[in-house]
């Protein structure tokens, strides 16, 4: 069955390489001999990038723009090319032509060996090393280990998605990157292939070593809502019970002191360290539990289910099922 491919490139001032850029993409999505559209989203540019693609988009109905109102960020960029994209398989690419586009026709055919994501690595990458290659290295190995899904190059841009799949991902922050993650825990299967990757010869990057903390912070809530978004007391209340024990142990210690050593308490400052660490587990405890009512209104209140149905069997469509408990008949 054909398929429609969409395309989606972030343009941020790149007006230099869009240049060249489109022509290497439509060559190369017609030799695919697919159907096709391209989806260009300018974030804000300042350069001219938007200008130059309105008039390009006019003359050729197969390329789509976005234009947003103000610079919102790659990853914001991508979903409004998501949104706006009406191919079955979802394709990003970046605009600055480090990507190869003729490595598309090898997303699309990993994609037919039955894959929901393919995620591609920038084997012999053509950045700085000390700016750029070793922070990603380090970046990539850690997001490996928190998530559990092993993946060599987070950070390239180009990768393919099935529409069903990233249908159900909201992006914010700078959370595109870990799109795959999200698709495995939904239940996805995820590939990674190896690409071409060229150095910058036109236009400034966007990326520097200040974009580091923000991953990492990003990466700390990505864990938080694909292991604890349905039970975040698993964690709250496991770190105060850890903080509680702590203090229970450093309090023994402080009596232990004071009959076995002679050690008076209020001048012990475990004592302290004991009342702190309590108190501490506590408070995390009644943030657990806060979490969880707040966790249960949002699925409550907005009729959210907290699974994701693949495909069913012998079941009425679910208009037709009987209301759950809470819910009213019609």
């Amino acid at each position: 069955m054909t398929q429609k491919i969409s395309v989606i490139v972030p343009v941020f001032n790149e007006r230099e390489n869009l240049e060249t850029l489109i022509p290497a993409l439509l060559n190369g999505l017609e030799a695919a001999g697919e159907d096709f559209e391209v989806v260009f989203v300018d974030d804000g540019s300042r350069d001219g990038s938007g200008e130059h693609l309105a008039r390009i988009v006019q003359s050729n109905p197969r390329l789509k723009l976005v234009q947003l109102c103000r610079n919102f960020g790659q990853t914001a960029a991508m979903a409004a090319g998501f949104d706006h994209a009406t191919g079955d398989v979802l394709i990003a690419i970046d605009a600055d032509n480090q990507n190869d586009p003729s490595d598309i026709q090898a997303v699309l055919a990993k994609m037919r060996e039955g894959y929901d994501v393919v995620s591609c690595w920038r084997q012999d990458r053509k950045d700085r090393l000390l700016t750029r290659r070793l922070p990603s290295i380090l970046a990539n190995k850690l997001v490996s280990i928190f998530s559990g899904v092993h993946l060599h190059d987070y950070g390239c841009t180009l990768k393919g998605y099935r529409r069903e799949i990233i249908s159900h991902v909201r992006l914010y922050g700078e959370m595109h990157r870990f799109i795959p993650i999200y698709a495995t825990w939904a239940g996805a299967k995820v590939a990674e292939i190896p690409v071409r990757h060229h150095p910058r010869t036109r236009g400034r990057s966007k990326y520097g070593l200040s974009r580091t903390y923000k991953v990492l912070l990003d990466l700390i809530t990505v864990k938080m809502l694909g292991s604890y978004s349905t039970k975040p007391m698993y964690f709250f209340g496991g770190v105060g019970l850890l903080a509680c024990s702590a203090g229970v142990i450093f309090g023994g210690w402080t009596l232990f002191d004071k009959f076995a050593n002679d050690v008076k308490a209020h001048r012990n400052p475990l004592l302290l360290l004991a009342v702190f660490l309590f108190l501490l587990g506590i408070q995390f405890i009644l943030m657990g539990l806060v979490a969880e009512l707040l966790i249960r209104t949002y699925y409550e209140s907005q009729g959210k289910s907290p699974y994701i149905v693949k495909r069913t069997w012998n079941c009425a469509p679910q208009a037709e099922r009987a209301p759950g408990p809470g819910k009213a008949g019609s």
